[in-house]
């Protein structure tokens, strides 16, 4: 990191609309925020099949949106192959199932809870993500 991707003022303000999000999501459904969550839901229950699939296109409207009334435009760079993509996104997938919920969920919606699960998971998240960058550096 320096200091021109240092950007305090665009963290916070993103963070405080994640966390508002996060409680008008719950207070709207009686529901915790968490994208493994909901994708799952919106492929198999019946009930609130519709909030979640408003909620997922949420995030693919957001970054659209975004573009159209800024300046910025949002570039993606795919640099693997799309094999290795889909394997890791199908281990992503396994993850979450094996740690009951994803980052997004046990980071924002159980942190915000307290629930030591939820804290353990994120600090667990953070070391791994740590130890592969450290690891791919030395590579």
């Amino acid at each position: 990191m320096n200091i021109i991707n240092f950007t305090p003022v665009s963290a916070f303000t993103g963070g405080v609309i994640i966390g508002l999000a996060v409680v008008v999501f719950f207070l709207l459904n009686g529901r915790l925020v968490g994208i493994s969550g909901i994708a799952s839901n919106a492929l198999t229950e019946k009930n609130n099949r519709f909030d979640n699939f408003l909620f997922l296109v949420g995030l693919i409207i957001g970054p659209i949106l975004y573009t159209l009334f800024t300046s910025k435009q949002i570039s993606v760079t795919i640099s693997s192959s799309y094999t290795l993509l889909i394997i890791a996104g199908l281990l992503v997938g396994l993850g979450t199932r094996i740690s009951g919920g994803c980052t997004s969920g046990h980071g924002i919606s159980g942190i915000g809870r307290f629930s030591l699960r939820s804290i353990i998971a994120t600090i667990t998240f953070m070391i791994v993500g740590i130890i592969t960058v450290f690891v791919k550096n030395l590579i």
